[in-house]
């Protein structure tokens, strides 16, 4: 080795330091992020401004009533009685009786679609799902109120019976009376989460099955090469997977659920009466529903004009 190399190797070499890369990015794709982003930043401000404009209105209403008014169970304008205990305890009930009828079904559903279903009917019944989910709530309702209460009324009273000791089922009469009251059962809790739940039901089958659908394929093969059944690779992969839309999916479905009032309105009325509120029953303090009349074909009122 001469001189020369020896000086070669002995002049100090700069740090290695890591190169940093800097994707270019065009100007479709910065609008595109900017344009997303203030998309995201508009509906958390219009949610916070409508969540704010209902803590300023509902100020003068709580400095007038204080905490009763989330407790008092009448509603008597005409005395200045005003409390939504019942009413928020009837939404509760119809919502989580619907999402305890909604939720398997929709899960069975999703699963049927994405993993048994043939793949020529698939799309048909992804259709069928979605056009279920458009269905307006007032049909629903409707189909509730003429469908589904004439056959849900025997099936209302075999749970009253046996099952009435669960505010859900309670309907506030005797059903082993010799003349039981039928219009008890047809305006029942129990009829009207039924409608509820099939209008929540496709929302949440919607959500489950896009989800299920995005499962690796390459898990699920080798879970059927380890010799598993098509069960057992739902169980090992599917469901982990799909884990956040089965929870989206339930979330969605309750909130439309808990937010429900035509479908409700036209079955059970809107009126929850609490069993406790007259004198003889003060002990008591589950709801009752209450039935309201709902005016079917001409109105008394253009009768008289007629």
């Amino acid at each position: 080795m001469t001189a020369a190399d020896t000086e070669v190797l002995a002049i100090p070499l700069p740090p290695q330091t890591p190169r940093r890369l800097t994707p270019g990015r065009t100007p479709g794709d910065l609008v595109f992020r900017h344009g997303t982003r203030a998309i995201g930043v508009l509906v958390l401000v219009i949610t916070g401004s409508i969540g704010l404009f209902l803590g300023l209105q509902s100020v003068p209403t709580l400095r007038h009533y204080g905490l009763s008014f989330f407790t008092e169970t009448d509603w008597q304008p005409e005395r200045d009685v005003l409390g939504i205990a019942a009413v928020l305890l009837g939404t509760v009930e119809v919502a989580v009786v619907a999402l305890a009828i909604a939720f398997p079904l929709a899960l069975a559903s999703a699963l049927f679609i994405t993993e048994y279903a043939p793949p020529r009917l698939r799309a048909t019944l992804v259709s069928l799902v979605d056009l279920m989910a458009a269905v307006p709530s007032i049909i629903w309702g409707l189909w509730g109120f003429f469908l589904v209460q004439p056959h849900a009324l025997h099936v209302a009273r075999f749970l009253h019976t046996y099952l009435g000791w669960i505010p859900f089922f309670d309907v506030g009469t005797d059903p082993r009376a010799a003349a039981w009251a039928q219009t008890r059962y047809t305006a029942s809790v129990f009829v009207a989460a039924i409608a509820v739940a099939m209008m929540v039901l496709p929302m949440a089958c919607a959500v489950m099955r896009g989800v299920f659908a995005q499962a690796p394929a390459g898990e699920r093969e080798a879970a059927l090469a380890l010799g598993g059944t098509r069960w057992g690779a739902i169980r090992a992969v599917v469901l982990p997977f799909g884990q956040g839309g089965v929870i989206g999916g339930t979330m969605l479905a309750l909130g439309r659920a808990l937010g429900e009032t035509i479908a409700v309105v036209l079955i059970i009325s809107p009126a929850f009466e609490p069993e406790g509120a007259g004198p003889r029953d003060r002990h008591r303090d589950h709801l009752r529903p209450h039935r309201r009349p709902v005016r079917r074909g001409v109105d008394r009122a253009s009768c008289r004009r007629c």
